[in-house]
């Protein structure tokens, strides 16, 4: 084992306790995208007093900071977020039940998610004081992932330009490097103008936006048909009018485009935008384009992966009592189809048939396969080698951004999986700092895999933050 591992899981379990109610009391005050103004404010303060330097609203973000240690190369970066979702308020317990009627909840677990980065993060900082290996750690306090927004920007802004490696994880329901690959995403509004009139008395000096939407969802739908299988179309009409009587002068439909690299959404969007200009005509409507957010797929890094199932295996099991046993096959009990979909996901066997998996995989099971849903930690991977993995916080079969997950996250499950995952960041870390063939490694196969490609943010260039 390197020099400094045993003595970042140390300092990581004495400080349990520490690290605990920091998640505890985001988990208890959920913030959505772009207002997470307690939670960041709270990881860049305790960041600050064990001897960060700390630069906080990056990228115009209000929420988004960085918080630096050491000196010298190779520098690390640890991605932390800290936004909840919109609606998934509940309690910890096995029966839905909301803590706030209608409020939000870290129903993806991202106060576990940013508090085990900043534990580790200073965990390896006090290793690099000590003299055990040199370089510089930074933790990326990172809003509005669940927008696909704050990494996009702080890449576009160069935040990520001299990482040498990045590092992160996501609440689960295994321990295991995450090899899959996401998906590219656009998120995209379009924005249809007509001209009013009294529907009964003068239709014909009507132009209907709402007709244009429902016009284009059609052209949409039948473009679903001339499409790859892995591409997806989703969307939800935003504005549709108001009185029956009133022909609807305005309206809006808001589009999420899912497809395996960016270049395919960006040739399906372009498509799309044909059909809402066919609408338009159609209609005797103006249409306008507004891009909201936009992210790359994610580009795995073999080399960081099995450093990072080293690192699970020489840790070990979680250690969940039958306290946490008994709540997760509670939990589990609320879900329907779980060995099916867990299946589908490429789960082993051995993991499906158990409650909560407190023990590292074997080996890695997703490489190669397709993850259905999107992050903006894609656009970190296309910048720099990214080590990323999955701990074991939620039951097997809960899914994220559900009121089981909201549950779990705020449980002993969650917490216990926050320190387990908080250990493998940092244990990473300190075998980057230490072995220089891990990085050298890393970054050749970083290079191999971009195939030299150069970043550009997936963003117009006159977007603007709307903070």
């Amino acid at each position: 084992m390197a020099k400094g591992k045993t003595e970042v899981r140390a300092w990581i379990d004495e400080n349990y306790e520490d690290l605990r109610n920091v998640a505890r009391v985001i988990w208890e005050r959920p913030e959505v995208e772009l207002e997470e103004e307690f939670a960041s404010g709270l990881q860049a303060n305790v960041l600050e007093r064990a001897g960060f330097d700390v630069t906080r609203g990056l990228a115009g973000l209000p929420t988004a900071f960085v918080a630096e240690a050491g000196s010298g190369e190779p520098t690390i970066g640890i991605l932390g977020e800290y936004d909840a979702l919109p609606g998934l308020s509940q309690k910890v317990q096995a029966e839905e039940e909301p803590l706030e009627e209608g409020g939000a909840g870290h129903g993806c677990g991202h106060n576990l998610l940013g508090t085990a980065g900043v534990g580790a993060a200073i965990a390896v900082k006090r290793v690099l004081d000590a003299g055990t290996g040199s370089g510089t750690v930074r933790y990326y306090g990172c809003p509005a992932e669940e927008t696909l927004l704050g990494k996009v920007l702080l890449a576009r802004d160069g935040a990520f330009d001299d990482l040498d490696a990045a590092l992160t994880w996501h609440p689960m329901n295994t321990n295991a490097p995450w090899m899959a690959e996401s998906l590219a995403m656009n998120s995209v509004q379009f924005n249809f103008e007509g001209t009013s009139a009294h529907a009964s008395a003068a239709p014909e000096r009507g132009r209907s936006a709402l007709d244009a939407v429902e016009l284009m969802n059609t052209g949409a739908n039948y473009l679903r048909e001339h499409v790859p299988d892995p591409v997806r179309l989703h969307y939800s009409i935003v504005e549709g009018g108001g009185k029956p009587n009133i022909v609807p002068k305005e309206a809006a439909v808001w589009y999420y485009v899912r497809a395996p690299s960016r270049q395919r959404v960006e040739s399906v969007t372009e498509r799309l935008e044909k059909v809402a200009e066919g609408a338009a005509t159609m209609t005797e409507t103006t249409v306008e384009t507004e891009y909201r957010a936009g992210c790359y797929d994610t580009l795995p890094n073999g080399v960081l992966g099995s450093t990072i199932l080293e690192n699970m295996a020489e840790i070990g099991e979680v250690g969940f009592s039958e306290e946490e046993y008994e709540l997760a096959r509670d939990l589990r009990r609320t879900v329907d189809d779980v060995e099916e979909t867990m299946s589908r996901q490429g789960v082993p066997d051995d993991i499906i048939e158990t409650e909560l998996h407190g023990a590292p995989v074997d080996e890695i099971y997703d490489e190669g396969e397709q993850f259905t849903a999107s992050t903006d930690v894609g656009d970190v991977s296309w910048n720099v080698p990214l080590g990323q993995f999955t701990a074991a916080a939620w039951p097997i079969g809960v899914s994220a951004h559900s009121w089981q997950s909201t549950a779990a996250s705020g449980s002993e499950i969650g917490y216990k999986a926050m320190r387990f995952a908080s250990k493998v960041l940092a244990s990473t870390a300190i075998d980057l700092f230490r072995d220089e063939a891990i990085l050298e490694n890393a970054t050749r196969e970083f290079e191999a895999a971009s195939e030299g490609s150069d970043y550009t943010a997936p963003l117009p260039e006159d977007f603007v933050s709307p903070t």
